[in-house]
């Protein structure tokens, strides 16, 4: 992972973590339910920026060294299955 996705990810992954932390304590104060369903999505939003953020580092490094390094096959694959991965309901 280059350098510069892994920190983006890791701030990325502290935000959540303390969006995370917020709606924890709003359950427990028996907030309104739509006030909480409301940080919910904005964390389901922000953990899907965080994957378009590895996917992308991963397209633009280790896929393509892959191809070029003659493991074509290996790399279709694992995006075969990240694909799959995705798209379960």
């Amino acid at each position: 992972m280059l350098a510069e996705v892994r920190e983006e990810v890791l701030k990325r992954l502290a935000s959540v973590q303390g969006h995370l932390e917020g709606v924890r304590r709003m359950v427990e104060q028996d907030a309104y339910c739509v006030d909480v369903l409301k940080q919910v999505f904005a964390v389901q939003r922000a953990l899907d920026k965080i994957e378009q953020v590895i996917l992308d580092g991963h397209l633009k490094t280790c896929v393509v060294e892959g191809i070029r390094g003659d493991r074509t096959q290996q790399v279709l694959r694992e995006l075969s299955e990240i694909y799959a991965l995705a798209n379960r309901s």
